[in-house]
């Protein structure tokens, strides 16, 4: 049905004051087209390993686009054998697949096969080194232990990836590390590849569910942590529940617009550049969605810079405890586990909801902005519906 402001007999009288309207709208409002080349807001990690980049060294890490193939063994231990079903441990994780497809906008996909028999360790599950924080090594013996015992019928050569489930009765095997190949070491190897990637799994996947594998496979990827490794004090502070790298459990945990940049799943075009001085109105869609700008990126030095990007309760975030534009700082000369990204707070005087971290309230609401004076830096919400928030930013 045509709109009746639009029916064919007031269209050629309504011509000229819509042409007219369009270039008043142009020249009165900063465009997308006048903002800098995306590549200026491109900034180099320093760390050395894990970190906010885009210079990832896919010698290293896996290329986070395409296919991914999996395969998940599930072990038992002679003081903890396995007395559940593989079936009923598989189905903790393999929504993963489902859940990154959807974060990378369908740009990744984890084909995850299982080897549904429980192959015995050699070792008890004490003997393995968790109680002690499981260095690289120790991790390496225990996925190679496995690897061994799974391959007379399991060809690795097929798999880009190894996922090695401990039974729910191995309590020792606590938490859920990844493990990335040390290039130039002897590292693992079976049916004539090297096992590059794996991620074990222990009792938190119990408590985190399909999300865990999410965060540890990001890792391999060669996402950072953003949670603080300073147990001292609250150790969400830097992020809260946004991005399934800080708090595995948060309220929303679809990656930060910066992330899907950085792995490849939001294009180049789909990112508004401030590395001089000036002033860009640009209409973000929700990182939630697919199509159209997913951020503005604000640059403020060789390794820093603001973003601001737009969340919405649906999809991966269909729990978020609050909307908006979320603005936070990335550093990428900042190590895993020491805040390299930084979540802003629009209202931190505000009691979060039941369930929520002080940070899930954070994002800014029509009328309210952000500036950062030392920096040169306001982000100013202009408008919003219910797909995204319209917002002006100024670099002085």
């Amino acid at each position: 049905m045509r709109p009746p402001h639009l029916s064919r007999t007031t269209r050629p009288a309504l011509l000229p004051l819509l042409l007219a309207a369009l270039l008043l709208l142009l020249l009165s409002t900063p465009s997308a087209e006048a903002a800098d080349p995306v590549s200026s807001c491109r900034l180099s990690g320093t760390t050395g390993w894990t970190d906010e980049g885009q210079n990832t060294d896919y010698n290293v890490f896996q290329r986070p686009t395409g296919t991914k193939r999996v395969i998940m063994l599930f072990v038992d231990f002679p003081d903890a054998a396995a007395t559940e079903t593989t079936s009923s441990d598989a189905a903790q994780l393999t929504p993963v697949a489902d859940w990154m497809w959807k974060a990378s906008y369908g740009k990744t996909w984890l084909s995850i096969s299982r080897h549904n028999d429980w192959l015995r360790m050699p070792k008890n599950s004490t003997d393995y080194g968790y109680e002690r924080g499981l260095t690289h090594e120790e991790h390496e013996a225990y996925i190679k232990d496995a690897v061994n015992k799974a391959d007379p019928k399991v060809d690795f050569s097929q798999y880009d990836m190894v996922y090695v489930v401990a039974t729910k009765n191995a309590q020792a095997i606590s938490f859920t590390p990844t493990y990335v190949y040390a290039p130039g070491t002897t590292g693992i190897r079976a049916d004539g590849t090297t096992v590059k990637w794996a991620v074990t799994f222990g009792q938190d996947m119990w408590d985190f569910g399909p999300k865990v594998a999410a965060h540890e496979t990001g890792h391999t990827f060669g996402l950072p942590d953003l949670y603080s490794f300073d147990s001292s004090s609250d150790i969400h502070r830097y992020i809260g529940g946004w991005d399934v790298m800080g708090n595995v459990s948060g309220k929303g945990p679809q990656f930060f617009a910066w992330h899907s940049w950085k792995l490849g799943w939001t294009a180049d075009d789909q990112v508004l550049c401030r590395a001089t001085a000036g002033t860009d109105t640009v209409y973000l869609s929700a990182v939630e969605y697919t199509s159209y700008k997913k951020m503005a990126v604000i640059k403020t030095g060789a390794n820093t810079a603001y973003v601001v990007e737009s969340r919405r309760a649906v999809h991966n975030d269909e729990n978020a405890c609050s909307t908006g534009a979320l603005v936070y700082k990335v550093d990428t000369s900042v190590k895993t586990g020491e805040g390299p990204i930084r979540v802003m707070d629009a209202k931190p005087n505000d009691v979060p909801k039941s369930g929520c971290h002080p940070l899930d309230d954070a994002p800014y609401w029509i009328n309210q902005s952000f500036e950062d004076s030392n920096a040169g830096v306001k982000i100013e919400v202009t408008g919003a519906d219910g797909y995204g928030e319209t917002v002006r930013i100024t670099k002085s």
